[in-house]
């Protein structure tokens, strides 16, 4: 087993999580960022103070970490489900975006949820109307158990004031500065009722992004030919391989696939509908687990399995999907020549620009790397397009300074100092101080 030093990131991504677990969101933020103080780009620390941020409701900031990993790493699903996460759970607090209209002004600024309660504080505005302060009687009376535990700390606050709506003479009378005190008790149990709704949504969201994914997928789509509790086994089962992967468990994900392999293959296709499809996405999933324990050829073979089974069963983004994969084996087990061929055939199925910009920039770097530096440079420049079609600094950062690396091989001096200087525009820009040192 690997001992990881005090102060080290991935020692200290560990203790955000313990501090996670048992609640104390300080703690595990302060660790999270620790991790990332040398190494912006660390993805574990990423993804951990974005899952943290979440956590605390900071939904808005915790998007934009799951978005900094997802270009950083945009093959690791997590990020992908952090930000739908994030994103469903602001449209839950503020509505759809349709429904929010902004003036321009010159001093707009991104205002973060605590700086919004702070502002709040200093100056407190009711405004109930009648039909607002009786809408609340009208409604059914919620399970106290239930919104116990939905509140959690602050039922024994929402306690207290619908007490203090009993006592008449106290919600006659007014505060110093004019207000009801009545006013002032509906508007805390109005908020509190909010919140309760919120977080009633909020608790089952992992099922329901995963569910929605498999049933995307196809993998239960044909509820009369396949019993329910097979169909809650899959989804179930897919879960929690999922969670082992993201959660630095990759042999037990990989142990847990094999087991449900087995299991699903001993099943007929009336049972599972698409059970060749599922198989290759265990496979897959397999395969990625091999890849983090360092099992390249067992990696390689999972991965080639799925891309068998895509093939036979003409599944275009399945086989996307394990060109891509196998290439990466390929890379990491330093066949350059074979990870090349294999992303280039992946390249037709790429669907969007940043698959594009990682797929040419990743080919351009084995080039660049077997000597082969005028292709390297096309690359690169594909893969700079590309970026500038997204919009992404970053990928735009790592495309320039692949391009002027091949310059230097190609001993095109001048044309690679240009491209340098752009890409220390673009290092400043993201405030990317190991790239800016890397670059000078």
């Amino acid at each position: 087993a690997l001992k990881l030093r005090a102060g080290d990131k991935h020692c200290l991504v560990a203790r955000s999580k313990c501090y996670l677990k048992l609640g104390d969101t300080e703690n595990s933020l302060k660790d999270a960022e620790a991790s990332l103080q040398n190494d912006k780009t660390f993805s574990k620390g990423l993804y951990q103070k974005a899952e943290t941020l979440y956590t605390m409701g900071d939904f808005e900031f915790a998007l934009v970490f799951y978005h900094r990993g997802c270009r950083l790493r945009p093959e690791l699903e997590k990020f992908r489900l952090g930000i739908e996460k994030s994103q469903e759970a602001i449209v839950n607090c503020i509505g759809s975006p349709s429904s929010v209209k902004l003036e321009n002004k010159e001093d707009l600024c991104f205002i973060s949820r605590q700086a919004e309660s702070k502002k709040a504080n200093q100056k407190l505005q009711i405004k109930l109307t009648k039909d607002q302060k009786w809408t609340r009687k009208q409604e059914p009376v919620r399970n106290p158990r239930t919104e116990r535990q939905l509140l959690g700390e602050l039922y024994a606050d929402k306690a207290y004031l619908e007490k203090l709506l009993k006592d008449e003479d106290l919600m006659q009378s007014c505060t110093k500065q004019g207000i009801k005190v009545a006013d002032l008790v509906l508007s805390g149990i109005s908020y509190l009722d909010t919140r309760s709704e919120f977080w009633q949504q909020q608790k089952p969201i992992y099922a329901r992004v995963r569910e929605r994914k498999l049933r995307q997928q196809r993998w239960i789509r044909d509820k009369k030919q396949k019993p329910a509790e097979v169909g809650r086994y899959i989804v179930k089962s897919m879960e929690d391989i999922d969670m082992l992967l993201t959660g630095d468990s990759p042999e037990e994900s990989c142990k847990k696939a094999e087991r449900v392999l087995k299991t699903v293959q001993g099943w007929s296709d009336d049972e599972v509908p698409n059970k060749n499809e599922l198989i290759g996405n265990l496979y897959s999933c397999m395969g990625t687990a091999q890849l983090e324990m360092g099992r390249m050829e067992a990696a390689l073979q999972s991965h080639k399995m799925d891309l068998e089974f895509a093939r036979q069963n003409n599944l275009p983004d399945a086989v996307s999907r394990a060109l891509d994969n196998i290439g990466r084996v390929y890379a990491r087990m330093g066949k350059l020549q074979q990870a090349i061929e294999t992303w280039e055939e992946k390249i037709p199925m790429a669907k969007s620009s940043l698959e594009k910009t990682w797929l040419f920039h990743e080919i351009g770097q084995c080039y660049l790397e077997l000597n082969k530096a005028e292709t390297a440079q096309n690359y690169g420049q594909k893969s700079l397009q590309s970026a500038d079609e997204e919009g992404d600094v970053e990928w735009q950062l790592h495309a320039t300074v692949l391009v002027a690396q091949a310059q230097v091989k190609l001993k095109d001096y001048r044309s690679a100092i240009v491209n340098f200087e752009k890409a220390l525009e673009k290092a400043k820009l993201i405030h990317n101080e190991a790239a800016q040192k890397a670059i000078v």
